[in-house]
């Protein structure tokens, strides 16, 4: 009986051995490890592409954020267009930890909490990031912070740019040009789904303005020109308002009036911040978006 045991025991050893020989030496088992690190930390950002999200659950820091950066183990956002591309020199905020698992990501966001996201590899620079608890994808696309033209996500998220601010006050409108109405327009501010503007006079604080009117906006796509929007204003008392519409840089928007051909320009007023905390911050979650097309050419050369 003892014999029987020994060789019992001796070969459960050779059996365990065998095993965990294979755990530790196995370069195939070891391999996606390595890869899902180098896969992320690849492109100095992911900008995250809201429209192609698939499914009907959410994670809020992906949700959140326009790009996400994953670096030493540390994870990087810009929630806010402002400052994108500047803030964190490009790469945003820090809001949290990540952990590369075997064709996973394990992220500990500081707000958020913890998540495991399935990694997969769409082509060279587009990878989803899968969250099985909501059945929702997420498509990340990388890119390098000294080739980028960060103007292409101030258009592609002129909506958000454009409420980003408690208000857009007049600082500039061109010598030329026929006299209109919109020239005694000093103030605009952008809701989600409204705008209001005031004639108060340049210079008032933001909190003190009258807010003369409220109506209808909206931003348009402009066929086969992607830095290119137009904007109509819908007043009661006339027809809409058309512009082109042109961002200068994250505080100037530029409004160009092709009817009386002035061009006027806004400077934002009153940042709101979405921080990677709720302290003194504004919370918002970016949602799908489609801008109707507009077929138009653009009237004003640059």
């Amino acid at each position: 009986m003892k014999t029987k045991l020994l060789a019992t025991l001796f070969i459960s050893f050779l059996m365990t051995s065998c095993y965990t020989e294979v755990i530790v030496e196995d370069d195939y088992i070891e391999e996606p490890v390595h890869n899902t690190h180098e896969v992320l930390q690849s492109y100095d950002f992911w900008y995250v592409d809201i429209n192609a999200t698939k499914g009907s659950g959410e994670v809020p820091f992906l949700q959140r954020a326009f790009t996400l950066s994953f670096i030493n183990g540390a994870l990087y956002a810009n929630n806010n267009m402002v400052g994108i591309g500047k803030t964190g020199n490009g790469v945003g905020v820090d809001v949290g930890y990540y952990d590369a698992l075997r064709g996973a990501v394990e992220v500990d966001h500081d707000i958020d909490g913890r998540y495991i996201l399935d990694l997969f590899v769409i082509d060279r620079n587009t990878i989803e990031l899968y969250d099985s608890l909501s059945d929702t994808s997420y498509y990340l696309n990388g890119y390098q912070l000294n080739s980028f033209d960060f103007d292409y996500i101030f258009y592609d998220n002129i909506n958000y740019f454009l409420q980003e601010y408690d208000a857009w006050e007049k600082v500039y409108t061109s010598e030329t040009g026929a006299l209109n109405d919109f020239d005694n327009e000093n103030f605009l501010q952008f809701q989600s789904g409204y705008f209001r503007s005031s004639i108060d006079a340049p210079g008032t604080q933001v909190s003190r303005v009258r807010w003369d009117f409220e109506g209808d906006y909206q931003v348009y796509d402009i066929t086969n020109d992607e830095m290119l929007k137009t904007l109509t204003l819908a007043y009661r008392s006339s027809s809409n308002d058309y512009f082109e519409l042109y961002v200068i840089n994250d505080s100037t928007i530029e409004l160009y009036h092709p009817s009386s051909q002035t061009v006027y320009k806004f400077r934002g007023r009153g940042y709101r911040q979405y921080l990677k905390s709720g302290s003194g911050a504004i919370d918002k979650m970016r949602e799908k978006t489609s801008n109707p097309t507009m077929k138009v050419e653009r009237s004003r050369e640059r």
